[in-house]
């Protein structure tokens, strides 16, 4: 697929051009080029109806590493366990104390509402009106007991100071009700499943009906606090509301640019409307495939647009230089065809393995995202390899802009122009021996920084969004005053059937508690074992000499029957030790995973099974250890990918390394940067360094396709940089500062992690841009050899075109992405 220097020359004075001429599948395009248009006007109007149905959710399942085996075992006994998974936690401030009839009476109120909301597990619910809320005392008959709310409750004080008696008498300070009296504790447990549609739970919709009970009963001085998985992504999609206003600034930003570029209106509009063209086939196809955008995947339409934007710029680059020469629009986006057709596959399949390489990670929501973003790749190639130069041979471009080229292509042949200065400047041995040790010395002190990159989260709360949002505010209110935090690791116990209360299984726990308890990251701990002891010592009068598992396996059974439902399932097979942390952040949970497989290895026994974990610090202590392979897996499959695709194209093993090591000093740099935000690596930001290689290698595609053409015609390193900078430099310049500019953008969303990866990326991309500029053409100084002879040049490296001066021009081959 190349073209005729001698059709060119040809058309350039007017000589007829033969339709019949390039490859099937060029004649097949433009031969029939206006039912193209026809057929993709209505492909998008068709697409554009099918996007009204795209739904905005995300999936408490999908953010799990099914294949962890902490993630196995939660599964796999998460009907036994209660409050060990996706959780809600209500808490119900009251002005002054929670002993007052009015405001238990807002509590009831806001506990049937709750009950009734969709995805509900009702028989889990808890809190200080529900009948599984209960208290145990010892009395002179023995032990008694009843709802912490009785059924004669009438609100009188009477009735008050049964409830707070019964509340002291509970064991649940500082779990359902604050150790200052002053708020209680609704806790919703939540099915995977509404139970009215059979249908995922949409926590969109769960969110708004909390926020409008929170509305309807914060009056008179009560405050509602609301922390949980479920409200996090409720959040998250509420503040995706703004997704339009950056979507809208990403194109601004674009237009802008490209105008800049290449001072023609016309043409600049026809590539905003083929790259928003492939944002909505994108959307429009989602729903065909049973997709949903959830709050990580709804970034991928703005890549989209970016990538799209920057092919697009290469197009027109192309058939501006050729209508400059004098070519007819219609043979100019031929011939452009032809040279850049192969070369945007091959542009986009490094953008495509970017994403692909997410699918390694055993996370579905990550998964999700690589084939959302495959469906954009997918359709890029469609909208901006084919329906975009179809529509500039019906336009053309501006005689401006035809004339800004043709001009500049005339400076090319002044050594003095600022092009040639800056040519020589890199490529001169002094220079480049600069420019290396400078890019060695950054590599050596981004690697010393990135060591020490930390997996997780770094930041207590919900570091997804902002330390001021309401949720975070709400999850602070939680930590300061209840002892059972919102972050619970949770150890599960497996016995046989009736046998979680034997003597020996206790003695276990209850050193596994005793353990938790020495660790500065543990709040407090919860157990059979525990609750056990506090029960010995109420049925002994207090006395402190009893606060002891007893080896008398029938007082322990007798303790079994006065235990809340939450310590042990049904059966009596499996009982929970819960640890509830200060945070969880990432060393947290690591140290205190440690210390429960050290004590789950040794303390197996044939009789009780020591299984990890559960508890949202649990699943979250298995994401950050499947995070942590999965990057570098990531990285190997990515630059493995990407050093193959580079080989098959430069066909030289020194190019490659000139081409790959720029990428591998922004990946360290990136890191590096991570470490100066304290942006911890996790599942939000594990994609941007696979994106920034796949995106960012298309940089020195660009420009070293061009310098090995013109070298391999007989050119030295400095003239042939130069010519790669003539044709190549304001486009990856274009390139860079368009997606950087897109995801730059996202910098002033209220959603934290939607801003860390606007950074990352923004910085990815520049500085990509910089070393495909820069430093590519100080290493191929070192590394590249010089040609012996005029070589044959690679159709797929360049073709040759007439400037309209006699001169022979290198036409780029590969384009940005």
């Amino acid at each position: 697929m190349t073209t005729d220097p001698q059709d060119v020359a040809a058309s350039a004075v007017g000589a007829p051009f033969d339709p019949r001429s390039g490859s099937r599948i060029e004649r097949l395009i433009f031969n029939g080029r206006a039912w193209v248009v026809g057929l993709c006007v209505l492909l998008t109007v068709l697409l554009a109806f099918s996007a009204t149905r795209l739904r905005l959710n995300s999936n408490y399942e999908d953010m799990l590493p099914t294949n962890h085996p902490y993630i196995q075992n939660f599964l796999k006994y998460r009907s036994e366990l209660t409050g060990a998974g996706n959780t809600l936690r209500i808490i119900v401030e009251a002005p002054n104390t929670i002993y007052d009839a009015q405001y238990l009476d807002r509590l009831q109120k806001i506990n049937d509402e709750l009950f009734l909301l969709p995805g509900v597990d009702r028989p889990r619910m808890k809190s200080l009106w529900t009948a599984n809320t209960r208290w145990v005392s010892v009395t002179a008959d023995g032990l008694d007991g009843g709802r912490v709310i009785p059924d004669e409750y009438d609100g009188t004080p009477t009735s008050l100071d049964a409830v707070r008696t019964n509340v002291l008498r509970s064991g649940e300070i500082g779990q359902l009700v604050a150790s200052d009296f002053k708020s209680s504790a609704v806790l919703v447990p939540l099915l995977s499943l509404d139970t009215e549609t059979q249908q995922p739970l949409d926590y969109h919709q769960l969110s708004q009906r909390l926020e409008q009970i929170r509305t309807k009963f914060e009056t008179a001085g009560t405050k509602i606090h609301i922390v949980g998985f479920a409200k996090v992504v409720g959040d998250l999609i509420d503040g995706l509301s703004q997704v339009i206003a950056f979507f809208g600034a990403a194109l601004a930003i674009a237009a802008v640019l490209l105008y800049w570029y290449t001072r023609c209106i016309r043409s600049t509009a026809v590539v905003l409307i083929c790259s928003t063209a492939a944002v909505v086939w994108q959307l429009g196809l989602l729903p065909l495939f049973g997709f949903e955008l959830d709050p990580y995947s709804v970034l991928v339409p703005f890549l989209v647009l970016a990538i799209g934007m920057s092919h697009g710029a290469q197009k027109m680059n192309g058939i501006i230089q050729d209508i400059g020469r004098g070519v007819d629009r219609l043979v100019a986006a031929r011939f452009t065809f032809r040279r850049l057709f192969l070369a945007g596959l091959t542009a986009l399949l490094c953008d495509a393995v970017g994403f692909a390489v997410l699918g390694i990670i055993k996370i579905e929501s990550i998964r999700q995202l690589a084939w959302i973003a495959s469906i954009g790749v997918a359709v890029l190639i469609l909208t901006n390899l084919i329906l975009l130069p179809v529509l500039l041979s019906y336009i053309g471009v501006g005689r401006r802009a035809a004339q800004r080229s043709l001009q500049a292509g005339r400076r090319l042949d002044d050594a003095s122009s600022g092009v040639n200065r800056f040519a020589r400047a890199l490529t001169s041995t002094r220079g480049a021996l600069i420019i290396v040790i400078g890019g060695a010395v950054l590599c050596a002190g981004g690697l010393s920084v990135a060591t020490h990159l930390k997996v997780g989260d770094l930041d207590p709360g919900a570091p997804e969004l902002r330390v001021d949002s309401r949720y975070n505010t709400d999850n602070r209110y939680v930590g300061s005053h209840y002892g059972a935090s919102s972050d619970a690791f949770v150890v599960m116990v497996k016995t046989a059937d009736a046998q979680c209360a034997q003597y020996e299984t206790l003695m276990r726990v209850d050193a596994l508690e005793w353990q938790f308890r020495q660790m500065p990251e543990v709040v407090s701990t919860a157990s059979l074992a525990s609750l056990s002891r506090r029960m010995l010592l109420g049925l002994n009068e207090g006395n402190g000499k009893w606060y002891e598992l007893l080896p008398n396996q029938s007082m322990l059974n007798s303790v079994l029957m006065q235990v809340p439902p939450e310590y042990f399932n049904q059966g009596c097979s499996l009982l929970p030790v819960i640890a509830y942390l200060k945070d969880h952040k990432a060393d947290s949970l690591d140290s205190v995973a440690r210390k429960a497989q050290a004590f789950a290895d040794a303390n197996q026994t044939p009789d009780a099974t020591f299984v990890l974990a559960a508890g949202n610090s649990g699943i979250e202590a298995a994401t950050n250890a499947v995070v942590s392979v999965a990057n570098r897996q990531m990285l190997y499959m990515v630059y493995g990918a990407v050093v193959l695709l580079c080989l098959v194209t430069f066909r030289s093993w020194r190019a490659v390394l000139c081409a790959v090591l720029p990428l591998m000093l922004t990946s360290v740099l990136c890191e590096a940067l991570m470490v100066g935000l304290n942006i911890g690596l996790k599942v939000a930001t594990l994609p941007v360094v696979a994106l920034g290689v796949g995106i960012g290698v298309d940089y020195s595609l660009y420009v070293m396709s061009v310098m090995l053409a013109e070298m391999r015609r007989g050119k030295s390193l400095t003239d042939a940089y130069a010519m790669a900078m003539h044709f190549t430099g304001k486009v990856v310049l274009l390139t860079g500062f368009t997606l950087a500019g897109g995801v730059a953008t996202w910098l002033l969303s209220p959603i934290k992690f939607q801003a860390d990866m606007g950074a990352l990326l923004a910085f990815m991309f520049l500085w990509n841009m910089v070393g495909a500029l820069v430093l590519l053409p100080a290493l191929a100084r070192f590394l590249l050899r010089a040609p012996r002879a005029m070589q044959a040049m690679p159709s797929n490296l360049a073709d040759t075109t007439g400037d309209g001066d006699g001169h022979r021009r290198a036409v780029p081959f590969v384009s940005p992405a």
